[in-house]
């Protein structure tokens, strides 16, 4: 049984106004992110995608995982996209104390230069958002999504998760996607039919600002 929404209800989103799930806008642009990377093979195919349709996007790094891939990530910097702190090591923020997190995303942060910040498994308690906001200087940004892929789940097919995103991408949402091993037989079906799909609709793919 599927423990997860394909799209974030309104009632989820009232709980946490202070967390962005989707751009307020009318006009017809998404904002595609890529949540656990870099990855060896996942991530570059992301970016040649993302140049050959001249998309931009926003990438939620894991700190351990740039260290590993410096030069990957260095080429999502030059190639023009955001970056995001996904923590160093992918913590549940549910089954973690606020200290450890903190910690955690501030070690995460010595790698990644951003404000951006998205929860591994959306899950953070309004402790740790808290304190994650203070430690960027009250500048810190929660970003969560409007829309997830599923490519994370392998009940489902890289074709089952175009068709999720298909079917209820609206201007101004965040669409959730992972380049990563897990992800990634469901990622390099799903993401070129995605960008094809949504700029023959008429969108554009903007990154996170």
């Amino acid at each position: 049984m599927r423990s997860y929404f394909y799209q974030t209800p309104a009632w989820l989103r009232r709980c946490y106004p202070n967390r962005i799930w989707r751009i307020d806008t009318q006009e017809p642009v998404l904002y595609l992110t890529f949540d656990d990377g870099p990855h060896a093979t996942a991530t570059p195919f992301v970016l040649d995608t993302l140049a050959r349709y001249g998309c931009k996007a926003t990438f939620f790094c894991i700190g351990k995982n740039v260290l590993d891939h410096p030069a990957l990530y260095q080429r999502i910097l030059s190639e023009g996209h955001q970056v995001g702190n996904h923590t160093h090591r992918h913590l549940n923020g549910f089954k973690t104390s606020v200290h450890q997190y903190l910690s955690d995303a501030k070690q995460a942060a010595g790698c990644i230069a951003s404000n951006l910040f998205r929860p591994p498994y959306g899950k953070m308690t309004s402790a740790q958002a808290r304190a994650v906001t203070a430690a960027f200087g009250g500048e810190g940004r929660i970003v969560m999504w409007d829309l997830l892929s599923g490519d994370f789940d392998t009940r489902l097919s890289g074709q089952d998760c175009f068709a999720i995103c298909q079917k209820r991408i609206r201007p101004g949402s965040i669409i959730v996607m992972h380049d990563s091993e897990k992800a990634w037989p469901r990622l390099s079906v799903a993401l070129p039919l995605l960008i094809e799909h949504a700029l023959a609709a008429g969108y554009t793919f903007k990154k996170i600002d």
